[in-house]
């Protein structure tokens, strides 16, 4: 199948050949999302992506990832409206609480303070920033493996998925694919998945054995670096 633009990033993820295609489009989208919200760019300073940024905030995932990123000035003007604005609107809706004994709840038997606070901890401007473009490429995904037989057989012959990936596939598949090919799909994944969790096993193993005074002029084989990819495997990239 001749490579469209869209379907670049997809095979760019799948080409590199690590332990999750799905976990390295992420990365890439989440480290441009990154880069957009505090890099050169200094989008930070326009006032429409402030005042998106002083109401929705980062997830605590992503402000770490700006604070390592290193634009000291950038993340302290940010922080400096955004904590103005959570200041002011926590402080009206702390005014407007009552207590059990007061009985004025909101609905759902939670106050308003406990859902302003809920709301803000579900929001993040880089979340945001990607999210849509992320769940483009899971369609190019089933779009390439249902009508790309080369990318079919990549994916049949990778290192798999990360368990969360593997299981947002199977969540998503029945949207993408139909009758027999979904149930191909669901097949070879399982077929994929048990392969490399005993691979990630055995690499993890070795490298417990390494260190025993028996094997220590032995070959590391696969494993100098089992320990993250065991990982990822489990529970996705770490940043």
């Amino acid at each position: 199948m001749k490579e469209k633009l869209y379907t670049i990033p997809v095979n760019d993820a799948v080409n590199a050949n690590d332990e999750c295609p799905i976990c390295n489009a992420e990365q890439s989208l989440e480290n441009d999302a990154i880069e957009y919200a505090i890099g050169p760019g200094a989008s930070y300073m326009e006032s429409n992506i402030r005042e998106m940024t002083d109401k929705n905030g980062f997830c605590r995932r992503h402000f770490g990832m700006m604070y390592k990123y290193g634009n000291s000035l950038g993340n302290a003007l940010i922080l400096t409206s955004h904590v103005h604005k959570v200041s002011e609107d926590i402080k009206k809706e702390m005014k407007s609480y009552r207590g059990a004994k007061g009985g004025l709840f909101s609905k759902g038997g939670t106050s308003n303070v406990e859902e302003y606070i809920t709301g803000l901890t579900g929001k993040c401007f880089v979340c945001d920033y990607y999210r849509d473009t992320y769940k483009r490429y899971i369609a190019t995904f089933f779009h390439l493996y249902e009508n790309d037989t080369e990318f079919r057989e990549k994916i049949k012959s990778g290192k798999g998925f990360c368990l969360p990936h593997m299981g947002e596939l199977l969540h998503e598949a029945p949207g993408y694919l139909k009758g027999k090919l979904l149930d191909d799909f669901t097949s070879e994944l399982f077929e994929i998945q048990s392969r490399n969790l005993d691979r990630i096993e055995e690499d993890i193993s070795w490298f417990v054995e390494k260190f025993k005074y028996e094997n220590q002029d032995k070959d590391w084989k696969e494993s100098k670096d089992a320990i993250p990819r065991t990982i990822q495997k489990l529970t996705g990239y770490m940043t």
